[in-house]
């Protein structure tokens, strides 16, 4: 910075103080900080500053290359630049007055910067430029597809580089090109090698011969201490189907920013944790006036957020080079616009790297429109992964199967007809079309309800064995890829698995199972109907094909047990380990294990 006098017609900016603690992984004191912070919001555009944006790495490009390095054997490292914005080069001249606690001896003097500082509008962008213009002085070549994705390529080797601001992570099939790479970012500015992919983005990051397993563990704990609910009960979904909310509907917040806080952070959280992506979605659109009810849904969330904090997505290593991506759309579910929700998911084998869920921007006439302008949404992210995977250099076959649950959008797309129910779709929406006889994609019917587009009933979960069970028989959520009856189960486990589920029925293992059997007046063939259901249910998930009348010895005889020996009963809303909630209320002989009824 030089000292001097400022040129006329050039107001300075002031400048503040900030101090911080920065924590290590594990929330311990890694160091205090003090850095001197421009006020920017006191610059003029078009005199002080033109152009602002700066890219950063997109999250599907991550997981993506996460996908491809546990499979791959690809090393992993990352680096921290230190004061990444004081590198950057500025064009403007930018004038700005001495900070706190340095009194010139003549008060009009001010500072001319001739480096970024933090806290400019520009400062963001000048650092990107500067550090892709020492990437690509040593060979690299920045990617059309991610413009923060770097690439070198040789026949033997791949080096990889993504920049998500001043946080680099680098992977490679060997050591060489790393450690020369971090030398040369190192001699330019100073950067802290931080070894082996731990932490990124706030991203918890744990490897194993089984994979990369990534969580937001530690953000999320901090958001539910933030919230205070620390000690609350736990929710076992998202969000209550039962539930509408309206724009108008409730008391309206006295304090609405603590709303909007809480709303911006679920959806950061929403990078890794696809089934809260909806309810996200539908409370983000009443920041502006939020009422009771919305903050009471949002709570929710954090209180499902609290049944399982640390989990996350697994990348196997075992794992298939096979794209296939699942679409969905609901039916109006705005009460305000009438709007439909659209819904995707893409799996690269049985890793998930991209999903979403999102308004549509126009009011569709019919069920097969929004089905179908939801394939034109995954058409265009399968297109642009294609695109992203030619830039990895890594061959993926296609056709990329994608199931819908909807054979009039599948029609559609497959047959160029054109008539009075269709003539009205805009042409965009006919990509689909277009890629389907370009035979990137190829369409398949599937029957599922989807946790992008709706509520459910079903609490869901991600765990580290990559295997998802539910509470109901026939049904299973596309985001996971899974259905009951087919999971795999080692044989060396199945006597453990079959004894545990017996101890569970037989209500010997501490696991409550009856909720006020004898307290409530019903029938016995009530009860004897959902326990055979329920007991089918988690014998299904555990991969035990048992025939009904052996079930229904089983559930007779642990009802007589559980009466004879005069057990408490402490509720049907338990939890097996590892085999997701059951129902909290017993259906109607009549009904389907999946409906509730009230008590």
């Amino acid at each position: 910075m030089d000292f001097g006098k400022s040129l006329a017609g050039k107001k300075p900016i002031s400048c503040r103080w900030v101090y911080r603690i920065k924590h290590k992984t594990d929330s311990s004191i890694d160091r205090y900080k003090a850095c001197l912070v421009a006020r920017g919001f006191t610059q003029t555009e078009g005199l002080d500053y033109y152009e602002t944006f700066s890219p950063v790495v997109k999250i599907t490009t991550v997981c993506l290359v996460l996908a491809l390095a546990a499979i791959n054997k690809w090393f992993l490292h990352q680096l921290d630049v230190d004061n990444a914005f004081l590198h950057g080069d500025l064009t403007e001249d930018i004038y700005m007055k001495p900070p706190p606690g340095l009194y010139p001896s003549t008060p009009d003097l001010v500072y001319k910067l001739q480096k970024s500082l933090y806290g400019l509008k520009q400062a963001n962008r000048n650092w990107n430029h500067k550090l892709t213009s020492e990437l690509l002085s040593i060979e690299y070549t920045q990617r059309s597809a991610d413009h923060s994705l770097f690439i070198k390529h040789s026949p033997s080797t791949i080096t990889i580089i993504m920049v998500y601001v001043d946080d680099i992570l680098l992977s490679r099939n060997n050591l060489s090109e790393i450690t020369t790479v971090k030398d040369h970012l190192h001699s330019k500015f100073h950067i802290k090698n931080l070894g082996d992919l731990k932490y990124f983005m706030v991203f918890e990051i744990a490897r194993s011969q089984a994979g990369i397993c990534i969580n937001q563990r530690k953000y999320c704990l901090e958001l539910i201490s933030e919230a205070g609910m620390l000690g609350c009960k736990p929710a076992p979904t998202p969000t209550d189907p039962s539930v509408k909310l309206h724009a108008d509907e409730g008391i309206p917040l006295t304090d609405p920013s603590s709303y909007r806080r809480l709303i911006g952070r679920l959806l950061y959280l929403t990078n890794m944790w696809p089934d809260v992506a909806f309810a996200v979605q539908q409370l983000s659109q009443f920041v502006s006036t939020p009422c009771q009810p919305h903050m009471q849904q949002a709570m929710r969330i954090i209180r499902y957020l609290k049944n399982a904090p640390s989990s996350g997505l697994l990348y196997a290593a075992d794992n298939s080079f096979r794209i296939h991506a699942y679409s969905d759309s609901d039916w109006a579910t705005c009460a305000t616009t009438r709007r439909f929700i659209s819904g995707f998911c893409v799996f690269l084998g049985t890793s998930l790297i991209s999903w979403k869920s999102k308004k549509q921007t126009t009011v569709s006439k019919s069920s097969s429109e929004a089905e179908y302008r939801s394939l034109a949404s995954l058409t265009c992210e399968l297109q642009w992964l294609q695109y992203l995977l030619k830039d990895l250099h890594i061959p993926c076959p296609t056709p990329y199967s994608v199931y819908c649950d909807n054979n009039s959008a599948i029609h559609i797309a497959k047959n160029p007809t054109f008539h009075e129910r269709t003539k009205h779709i805009d042409i965009d929406c006919h990509v689909t079309r277009q890629k389907l006889q370009d035979g990137l994609i190829k369409l398949l019917h599937v029957s599922s309800p989807c946790v992008f587009t709706k509520s459910t009933h079903i609490s869901s979960s991600i765990i580290a064995e990559d295997v998802v069970y539910h509470t109901t028989e026939e049904c299973w959520i596309v985001i996971y890829n899974i259905k009951p009856n087919t999971v795999k189960v080692d044989k060396e486990n199945e006597k453990k698995r079959k004894l545990e589920a017996l101890m569970i029925c037989c209500n010997v293992s501490g696991i409550p199972m009856f909720q006020e059997l004898f307290s409530r007046q019903y029938r016995v063939e009530e009860h004897h109907t959902y326990l055979v259901s329920a007991f089918k249910i988690h014998l299904n998930m555990a991969g035990i094909r048992v025939s009904s009348k052996f079930i229904s010895f089983l559930v007779l005889l642990a009802m007589a047990f559980s009466f004879f020996a005069q057990l408490t009963p402490v509720g049907a809303d338990f939890k097996v380990r590892k085999l997701g909630d059951m129902p909290r209320k017993p259906p109607s002989p009549a009904s389907n294990p999946s409906q509730h009824i009230t008590t």
